[in-house]
């Protein structure tokens, strides 16, 4: 017997929470890597995530099947990816910055979807494209012009865009999200402590400012927030998950102004300004689409 889906208010509410806590994650990663380096943060942040939710599932191992190994461990590599850049990224730049040019991975989607499943682009998204690119030559022109953290943050727009297609299509409803989150923080734990390994790093002290970087980076935005993901996405369209997360960028800016007292000029506010609808027109035209897909194949037919 499978239990009803959740309403779409819980749905979008969850979903809508996790963005204010990744937004938040953008604010926090930046002070913890005052001190720490970029990979040994997200390996300290997965083990601790991992322990957390070994925990949480620890009267759940019964439901431990290998369909939840395999598909935990594909989420998990993606994760993994998206992470590691996410970190470089906002190392080598602002947080501003960096969470208007995460949000490109609005236009990923479309383009990875293409690739894999041969879905057409559509023009709508072309003028995305065509916007981002206006974007970016903006903030490439304007403060610390466009730089390596900066595309470091593009590219990880480009994994969660892998990320969020793949949570789309791999996970199941009959899934232990839990046990599957369980598995996804193993796996970008055990992939940033193999890069400590191989990469050699400088000594660094765990300040208390960086301890509680990490104990919020792992709780809230990893623990809490993957697994509401993962238990919430799976019950809407990826267009519409991608409309939530285009929130993300919002709190960063919010974040980046009001506590580390970022500051864009004109110039790059203007770009970012276009990145941001670069990605917010796309799935508006998209989110139109399927609801009038949807009024259609509910019309009465005559």
């Amino acid at each position: 017997m499978t239990s009803a889906p959740p309403s779409p208010r819980r749905v979008y509410g969850f979903l809508i929470l996790t963005t204010l806590f990744w937004g938040g994650s953008f604010l926090f990663t930046k002070i913890g890597l005052a001190t720490v380096p970029p990979v040994h943060f997200v390996a300290i942040r997965f083990i601790l995530a991992t322990l957390i939710m070994l925990l949480v599932s620890a009267r759940r191992w019964q439901g431990f099947t290998r369909s939840v190994l395999c598909r935990g461990a594909t989420v998990g590599l993606a994760l993994g990816i998206t992470n590691l850049t996410f970190v470089m990224g906002i190392k080598g730049t602002s947080i501003s910055r960096a969470g208007i040019l995460n949000n490109l991975f609005i236009l990923f989607i479309p383009i990875l979807a293409k690739l894999v499943w041969r879905d057409r682009i559509g023009t709508v998204n072309l003028v995305g494209v065509a916007l981002a690119a206006v974007g970016i030559g903006l903030l490439a022109g304007g403060g610390a012009g466009f730089n390596t953290g900066d595309l470091l943050s593009t590219i990880c727009a480009f994994c969660i865009a892998i990320h969020i297609l793949t949570v789309s299509k791999v996970l199941q409803a009959e899934d232990d999200v839990y046990l599957v989150s369980l598995v996804q923080f193993a796996v970008v734990a055990v992939m940033a402590s193999t890069l400590c390994l191989i990469v050699p790093a400088p000594a660094y002290v765990l300040t208390s400012g960086a301890v509680g970087s990490i104990i919020y980076c792992a709780i809230f935005p990893t623990v809490l927030c993957f697994t509401l993901q993962n238990a919430f996405q799976r019950y809407t369209t990826a267009t519409r998950a991608g409309l939530i997360y285009t929130l993300d960028p919002v709190w960063s800016l919010l974040a980046g102004y009001l506590v580390l007292g970022e500051r864009l000029n004109g110039r790059e506010w203007f770009g970012c300004g276009m990145i941001f609808l670069a990605a917010l027109v796309p799935l508006i035209f998209r989110l139109l689409q399927e609801r009038r897909l949807v009024t259609r194949y509910h019309a009465p037919t005559s």
